[in-house]
């Protein structure tokens, strides 16, 4: 059978992948540990799994609004300053609200900037919705602000800022996001923001979001999940936040698309906004242990810029590299000499790095590092 055009040009999720692939290797016998993942060890926090259960329990699996139940997008709508439920979509997690967007925004032949190193399913979306992916590289993973506005052409039309970013755990400062900011203004483009991580900022910074800039909120478009910050990955809850217009178009699309997200996991993503902040917070406190205890271990063995957000280390293994190897095959050698998987840097377009997801137990961590260390 023949396929089409637009999806022989797109690749599969790089990082989904190691979910079969460690499958299989758990299933021959050998001892993985995977640090290739981006999810958080927890377990979905009580209240959140107590409010999906009487969900069930009072039938609540019918259809239901295809922007989300009334209750999560007015909760979700009162953590934005002007904002309405009207404003609100629920998505079977960002990675739906993100392909949405596209969809809905791109027409062939526009182009939307993205800064590199970014996340895998980016510049597949792009290109799915017959747009075309500019890729700007970051310094030192940082907005490279002259490299943003050089990148912009008469095609542009919108960029796309992921803070904190996957994969390398930079968090962009305000200054810089105000010049996003006024970059998109004066070019008429459309900003993207994919806030997944918001929650995860250590050493007492703060997230700064594109939002709290007023003078741009009719041309941003915002996602977020609940998947990262309660320990939810399973559930497929995320939501974007949009002007009224933009929110209505993507309403269409997903009544063609989904229809409603999962009724039952919305009521679970209710509770979860009416959570007391302290388990958040000393879970976020502990990964903010996590990774000094990780970048310790990583900066012994490989430069390491300090991330600051997201839960990732993304040290340059280059020095590693034997002659012809990409990371790609530094990974895969790391595999199967030592069973600890980790995701190579050109999944998210730069060569010469690896992602390190330091979500994972203190005695996995200690471990893979120590079956690294003695490969290298």
């Amino acid at each position: 059978m023949k396929l089409s055009k637009r999806i022989q040009t797109v690749e599969g999720s790089k990082t989904a992948r190691f979910i079969p692939l460690l499958d299989a290797l758990k299933r021959q016998g050998r001892p993985v540990i995977s640090l290739a993942i981006g999810e958080p060890t927890d377990d979905t926090p009580v209240p959140v799994v107590e409010a999906t259960k009487r969900a069930l329990d009072r039938q609540e699996t019918r259809y239901g609004d295809m922007a989300g139940l009334m209750a999560l997008r007015a909760a979700l709508a009162g953590r934005f300053e002007g904002c309405e439920p009207e404003n609100i979509v629920v998505f079977n997690g960002s990675k739906q609200a993100l392909y949405t967007i596209f969809q809905c925004i791109c027409d062939p032949g526009d182009q939307v900037i993205i800064p590199v190193p970014c996340w895998v399913s980016f510049a597949e979306q792009v290109k799915l919705a017959g747009a075309d992916p500019v890729f700007v590289p970051t310094i030192d993973h940082q907005l490279d602000l002259a490299g943003l506005a050089a990148a912009v052409t008469a095609k542009t039309k919108a960029i796309l800022i992921n803070s904190p970013n996957n994969p390398t755990g930079a968090v962009y400062p305000r200054e810089t996001l105000e010049r996003v900011a006024r970059l998109a203004v004066d070019h008429d483009l459309v900003v993207i923001a994919d806030e997944a991580y918001d929650f995860f900022v250590y050493d007492d910074l703060s997230h700064f979001s594109l939002y709290q800039l007023e003078a741009v909120r009719q041309r941003l478009i915002l996602t977020r999940s609940f998947s990262k910050h309660y320990a939810m990955t399973g559930f497929r809850v995320g939501y974007a936040v949009a002007p009224a217009d933009v929110a209505a178009a993507m309403v269409r699309l997903q009544s063609h698309l989904t229809g409603n997200v999962c009724t039952f996991a919305q009521h679970g993503a209710v509770a979860a906004l009416a959570m007391d902040d302290e388990l958040l917070v000393r879970r976020r406190a502990d990964l903010q242990r996590k990774r000094d205890l990780a970048f310790e271990q990583v900066s012994a063995m490989f430069p390491c810029i300090r991330p600051q957000g997201a839960f990732y280390l993304f040290p340059d293994i280059s020095g590693q590299l034997h002659r012809g190897e990409t990371s790609g095959d530094f990974a895969a050698r790391i595999l199967e000499k030592t069973g600890v998987a980790i995701v190579p840097g050109e999944d998210f377009g730069t060569n010469g790095h690896v992602r390190i997801c330091f979500a994972a137990p203190d005695d996995q961590l200690m471990d893979a590092f120590k079956r690294i260390r003695e490969v290298l």
